[in-house]
């Protein structure tokens, strides 16, 4: 890591490259948003040198704001891999101390536990990123308001034109089902281009 930060920086100095340092958190958002689906993609295609480029495109961001941060003086690495580091060891008791967890579904409900005591209570909509693509977004919704899909809905909502309407209670049918539909429509997609002549 030290040695992408290095680079990072040197790309930022004042006689490194004009783009890199015209960057801001800000402008830097949409490329974050971009290199994180380009890893998801790679990861579904299964080959691990593409997995290796893509999860590197996703480093470099974080090296990216790190950078950028070291500069503003308001955070740097180090304060990144701490963080990270001390939420693991703090979010899993299980393995880092006295407590037991035996399912993976205890870990995931101590973990939101956590999460809610140091945050304090917060509303669906507050938990769910608003940054995510909107099926992703609608199926976390659906899932922590554990709202249910009505197929009937569905069909009367397609009958009248309202294709919102319809696929909101597609993204709850998902839900219910508890398979994401970002996923499943990237998949679908995939499947698609793949039989292309």
């Amino acid at each position: 890591m030290e040695k992408l930060l290095e680079v990072m920086r040197r790309l930022r100095a004042p006689d490194g490259c004009p783009w890199d340092r015209k960057q801001t958190h800000e402008s830097l958002r949409p490329y974050l948003l971009e290199e994180a689906a380009e890893a998801v993609d790679a990861i579904a295609e299964g080959d691990p040198a593409k997995m290796a480029e893509e999860l590197g495109d996703v480093l470099l961001q974080v090296a990216f704001h790190s950078v950028i941060g070291e500069e503003e003086g308001t955070f740097g690495y180090a304060d990144v891999e701490r963080a990270i580091v001390d939420k693991l060891i703090e979010r899993h008791p299980h393995v880092f101390a006295d407590r037991e967890l035996h399912t993976a579904e205890e870990v995931l409900a101590n973990w939101e536990k956590q999460k809610e005591e140091k945050r304090g209570p917060q509303s669906p909509c507050e938990k769910v990123p608003r940054s995510l693509p909107a099926l992703a977004r609608g199926y976390e919704l659906a899932r922590k308001l554990e709202l249910a899909g009505d197929r009937e809905a569905a069909a009367r909502a397609l009958a009248a034109g309202d294709l919102e309407a319809a696929l909101w209670e597609v993204v709850k049918l998902f839900a219910e089902r508890e398979e994401n539909p970002e996923v499943a429509l990237r998949e679908r997609l995939s499947a698609l281009c793949s039989n292309e002549p």
